[in-house]
């Protein structure tokens, strides 16, 4: 063989070679394609028979062939058997859990059978938790191989819309759904808490026939199927109206805010024909959805297709009429419960009526108006509490920082008091001392607040009160004392806020939990007398009230102004930026001024009735409410008498001014609190017209023109200055330590002096009584005295010397004669004055007019009076010897002007002291 030949035979086999490898690894990847594409094939086919279900994947016929073939027996077998495996644990359990559960969330009504509950009117308040889930029928899952049925439930109130799908043949079963679920509703509260609305766009009637008897109680309204644009104006109204008036704390919804549900549901039933709504509609219907949850609106849409960005439930029924629902999901088959026995349903309405209309014409009383337990509710972000009811319903008056301040108004006769009562006790009830404090003034000549103080009758008083003012129709400046004291403590817990970087008194509650900061609520019955004249006083208090609304808010401090007629007070003419803050009105029978201009809800009330508006008196924020009979015996007095027990131990009575009354010096803190010191002592000269109750005080230094001065035509005013104020002085000196000399220069003024002298004499002090035969020997031997000691210039004596004096210008006329030295009595008087305060001799006298007073002064000299308190004086008279305020003094029975140069910048008004028995 040739050389070529041997190589064409090596080549060829070589090739031979190649194509059989070739052959092997084509054979090779073939057999591994087709088991990679039977794997795949299994994979496939187990992914199909697991997501569709295997009982649904053995029915479907297009999958018959493949469930045949050998090649997927093993997932098949494996698929079976866990399912088996799956079912077994939820068989033993899962039906009787979600029987456990359906029971707890779905309480009375909302899940029992009708027979328990059926014809019976609901008695919940909205107040304790809301069903979350409300029965529909019951379910299985259809490819468990031993199905258990369980309970199954849909969410509705304040959680979830309802949306049903029905055909033509299953359309009946869903309005027995519908007509089951507003049954369960409307049987678990109480009737009025829940509203329906049905709209039909096929019939003006016929839907829901057995619900009809709810429509004589206000609580069905079936509407025009031409009409849905006005039902859903309406649900818009309500839900800008809950937005505005109810949702302003910061709560995200009705449900959030806690509390007696003072808002019904409103439960709008729309069904449809399956087409869709016209598109104005179909936007407005998704604004409802979506806001509706919020305000209290529940939504169930039968046969409309809509889509909502809002929590909403999905129950498709068939024409078989089964169901499924978004709830238990595509794999539970629910039997729906069959309606309730249609002669049983609307005997079941009709109750509810019965019941709703019993509420609504029943005559409520004060023990309505309270809570089932005292004192359990808390004021951090405001207080609210029922003052009437207006068909059954509590009507509140809320203060919190949204409503600030609160204006009643009310012509006499038109039961103001009785309404201050039952809105007080109703407060009292639900709120402690502790997150309540009520200050109240009365203005007219009254004692409407003087049983919350305690008295000789009734010795119990409201333990909330912290201050109590009555028979103060002359006292104006007593009106001004308490706004000045609120707008104190208003500044006080404004810096406490700072401290703690917070704005309002519920951020600093919860900053600060230890300390003592509750609501303030101040009631000033005939608010208007404080603003009766163009004086000082009316200025100053409209300066304060514009402050304390303005700011009081934030700081937990409201104010309930109450008055006859509103559009009598001048000073507030101009001043809207006030009467803005009072956003909660309340107008009695025939008021005027009190709601807004075009607001005349008020003038055909019944006696017994109010407006309650919260919205600034503008007519959509009215409520008319019936006050009950609050001050008959047994209504707030046995409140009281309650409250009054359970008060905390440590809790001080409430300050009582009355205006009728004297003040007793004996019983005066500031006397009580007098002590023997080194000091300068201090006279009481009067009570001063302020919160506190404090005294009138004059320190009687060692420094020129600290005497004291009365001035006016009355013995026995002029006798309660100054003996108030030597009693005063004689509390501070250890006996032996003072001298005092009582001198009585009228006859009108001698059982004062002789008075005087006795109460000193048994306290253990030196006192002499003298008249006018001893007056020029008196004077002169002090003036005397005092003059050796400036020219010796010698120490004062070591024991005070003072003078009372009675009727000083009684004594001018005798004064006025001169001695060897050619010096007068008169002269002697004024050395008295002018030079005793620095040698610890002080006056204090009584002058029967300002001319006399200056007759007793050097010229000009009038700096060696400090002090005086002026009665029966006007104050163009005074003028020279006080500040430009004084002008608008007009005196009035038993009251004085007192004034001290040294520490007024203008005068106050003060009560005279009863300083024993009358003589």
């Amino acid at each position: 063989m040739s050389r070529r030949d041997e190589r064409r035979r090596r080549i060829e086999g070589a090739f031979e070679e190649f194509r059989a490898a070739v052959a092997a690894a084509l054979g090779n990847a073939s057999r591994e394609h087709r088991l990679l594409a039977d794997e795949r094939a299994r994979d496939m086919f187990e992914v199909m028979l697991r997501g569709d279900g295997v009982d649904r994947a053995l029915d479907d016929p297009l999958l018959a062939g493949a469930l045949a073939n050998p090649l997927f027996s093993q997932q098949l077998a494996r698929a079976l058997v866990d399912r088996v495996e799956a079912f077994r644990e939820w068989s033993e359990h899962g039906p009787d859990e979600l029987a456990t559960l359906v029971d707890s969330a779905a309480r009375g009504p909302a899940s029992r059978p009708h027979e328990s509950w059926l014809g019976r009117p609901g008695t919940a308040d909205g107040s304790e938790p809301v069903p979350e889930l409300w029965r529909v029928g019951t379910g299985v899952v259809r490819s468990a191989p031993e199905p258990r049925r369980f309970p199954v439930a849909v969410p509705l109130l304040d959680h979830a819309h309802l949306h049903v799908a029905s055909t033509h043949e299953s359309r009946h079963t869903a309005e027995g759904l519908v007509e089951n679920l507003l049954l369960r509703v409307l049987s678990h509260f109480q009737p009025g808490l829940v509203h329906v609305h049905v709209w039909d766009v096929n019939a003006l009637t016929g839907s829901l026939p057995g619900l009809y008897p709810l429509t004589r109680a206000g609580l069905l309204t079936v509407h025009d199927p031409a009409r849905l644009h006005e039902l859903l104006d309406e649900l818009s109204d309500h839900i800008r109206r809950v937005h505005t008036g109810v949702l302003v704390e910061g709560h995200q919804s009705v449900r959030a805010a806690g509390g007696r549900r003072t808002e019904p549901w409103r439960v709008a039933v729309l069904f449809g024909n399956r087409r869709p709504l016209r598109e104005e509609h179909q936007q407005q219907l998704q604004r409802v959805a979506r806001n509706g949850l919020a305000a209290g609106i529940e939504l169930v849409i039968v046969d409309i297709p809509i889509t909502v960005n809002s929590p909403i439930e999905t129950v498709t029924i068939a024409p078989d009429q089964t169901a499924t629902c978004t709830m238990t999901g595509a794999h539970v088959t629910v039997a729906l419960d069959p309606p309730f026995p249609r002669a049983a349903v609307p005997r079941a309405c009709a109750a509810i009526a019965d019941e709703r209309e019993a509420r609504r014409t029943r005559q409520s009383t004060f023990a309505d108006l309270l809570p089932e337990h005292l004192w359990r509710e808390s004021s951090a972000a405001g207080v609210a509490a029922p003052v009437g009811y207006q068909d059954g319903e509590p009507v509140p008056v809320a203060l919190g920082d949204t409503s600030p301040h609160a204006l009643i108004g009310g012509p006499s006769g038109s039961g103001k008091t009785n309404f201050l009562y039952a809105m007080l006790g109703s407060l009292a009830a639900r709120y402690s001392p502790d997150e309540l404090e009520l200050y109240l003034l009365d203005f007219k000549e009254g004692v409407s607040f003087a049983q919350f103080a305690p008295g000789r009758k009734d010795p119990t008083w409201l333990p909330h009160a912290r201050l109590v003012g009555v028979n103060v129709n002359t006292d104006r400046e007593f009106g001004v004392a308490l706004l000045a004291f609120l707008s104190d403590e208003m500044r006080r817990r404004a810096d406490a806020a700072k401290r703690h970087e917070v704005t309002k008194l519920e951020q600093l509650r919860e900053e600060d939990p230890t300390g003592h900061w509750p609501r303030i609520v101040a009631v000033i019955d005939e608010f208007q007398y404080m603003f009766g004249e163009r004086d000082p006083v009316t200025a100053q208090a409209t300066q304060l009230l514009e402050d304390v609304a303005r700011r009081g808010r934030s700081q937990g401090i409201h104010l309930v102004l109450s008055s006859q007629d509103v559009s009598s007070i001048q000073a507030f003419w101009g001043r809207s930026a006030i009467f803005e803050q009072f956003t909660v009105r309340i107008a009695l029978p025939k008021s005027r001024r009190v709601l807004a201009d075009m607001n005349d809800a008020a003038t055909e009330l019944p006696r017994w009735h109010a407006v309650v508006n919260h919205e600034s008196g503008v007519r959509p924020g009215n409520e008319v409410a019936r006050i009950p009979d609050a001050t008959a015996r047994g209504t707030i007095d046995a409140l009281q008498a309650e409250l009054h027990r359970r008060r905390p131990p440590d809790l001080a009575e409430p300050i009582l001014f009355d205006g009728s009354k004297v003040p007793a010096l004996a019983t005066l803190p500031d006397f009580r609190a007098l002590r023997p010191s080194d000091g300068n002592p201090t006279v009481l000269l009067g009570q001063v017209i302020d919160v506190a109750g404090s005294a009138a005080k004059v320190r009687l230094a060692r420094t020129p023109g600290r005497n004291v001065a009365v001035l006016g035509s009355i013995a026995a005013e002029a006798a309660a200055v100054l003996n108030g104020a030597a009693l005063s002085l004689a509390r501070q000196h250890e006996p032996g330590e003072a001298t005092f000399s009582v001198v009585w220069l009228v006859e009108d003024a001698k059982p004062f002096a002789e008075r005087l002298c006795k109460q000193l004499h048994d306290v253990g002090h030196e006192a002499f009584l003298k008249d006018l035969n001893d007056v020029q020997q008196l004077i002169t031997g002090t003036a005397v005295g005092i003059s050796g000691r400036m020219t010796d210039k010698t120490p004062a004596p070591p024991v005070p010397h003072y003078l009372v004096v009675y009727g000083v210008d009684a004594a001018h006329t005798l004064l006025e004669q001169k001695d060897e030295s050619k010096t007068s009595g008169v002269d002697r008087l004024r050395t008295v004055l002018r030079h005793g305060p620095e040698h610890r001799t002080h006056v204090l006298g009584w002058w029967r007019g300002v001319q006399r007073l200056k007759n007793s002064l050097s010229p000009g000299a009038y700096d060696d009076i400090g002090a005086w308190v002026a009665f029966d004086i006007q104050g163009k008279e005074l003028l020279s010897l006080g500040p430009e305020p004084v002008l608008s003094w007009s005196p009035r029975p038993r009251r004085g002007l007192f004034f001290d140069r040294f520490e007024h910048s203008r005068p106050e008004v003060v009560i005279p002291f009863d300083t024993g028995e009358e003589p």
